[in-house]
């Protein structure tokens, strides 16, 4: 593919052409590519169907995790979370020792611990990285789902942005059974602070223990807001929130 430049930037079809805006721009790419059901059935296109098939599995699975993550996601996603989700289930698919190529999948290959790895850490929003804005240590009780922050010092312990007067905190725990596609995610308390420099012992405890097996997910958010007449309103639309999955098991 192209990208167009000049002032007039075209949409729709020229010919062979194709002109179409993305949120990379505006683009141009040219007619081509091989016959569908060639690709359906021709012997020559076994690997191109195996390959289709697991990143079919592997985008479900990215999806998945999106849907059952969305009551805390929602507001601290940056808008390339859907295909950095699904780059990194294709990188955990891969890690399914067991089933054959064109078969191998999410749910099997995250019961060994270096694909639970690769989910850790995760970020829902790449402008706002968890580990470039809470300097603080943390600890999550994975039996329990309950995420500590001792002595917080939000003007001290929190990299904030301008405009910001207070900072919120939740955690969620939750089961992922990329097997079967059912998951439980509970939420934690909200804990609201003004950014000041009060030390607060920060507990976020999920409502209940989730349902279910699988993978065992654990994550923390930090939201940001601005404080006008007593209201406190999400500042630049959660631009700056931040929300990383912590722990894995």
């Amino acid at each position: 593919m192209a990208k167009q430049t000049g002032i007039i930037k075209l949409k729709g079809k020229i010919g062979d052409l194709s002109f179409y805006k993305t949120k990379d721009g505006h683009l141009a790419k040219e007619k081509g590519g091989v016959d569908g059901d060639r690709i359906k059935n021709d012997p020559a296109y076994a690997r191109t169907r195996e390959n289709n098939a697991e990143f079919g599995t592997s985008a479900t699975s990215g999806k998945l995790t999106r849907d059952s993550l969305r009551p805390i996601a929602q507001s601290a996603s940056d808008n390339r979370v859907v295909a950095r989700m699904t780059k990194l289930m294709s990188q955990i698919k891969n890690l399914d020792l067991i089933s054959a190529r064109g078969q191998r999948k999410v749910g099997v290959a995250i019961a060994g611990a270096t694909a639970k790895a690769l989910l850790k850490g995760f970020e829902f929003n790449k402008n706002a990285l968890l580990g470039s804005i809470l300097y603080k240590p943390y600890a999550v009780n994975t039996t329990t789902g309950v995420i500590t922050i001792p002595g917080l010092i939000p003007v001290n312990n929190i990299v904030f942005p301008q405009g910001a007067t207070h900072v919120s905190l939740t955690g969620s725990y939750g089961n992922i059974n990329y097997a079967t596609s059912i998951a439980d995610v509970k939420l934690t308390n909200v804990v609201n602070l003004p950014l000041d420099g009060t030390p607060t012992s920060v507990t976020l405890t999920p409502i209940s223990v989730p349902a279910g097996a699988g993978a065992k997910v654990y994550l923390l958010k930090i939201e940001f807001f601005q404080m006008v007449n007593g209201v406190q309103y999400s500042l630049k639309n959660g631009a700056f929130n931040a929300l990383r999955i912590i722990e894995v098991i």
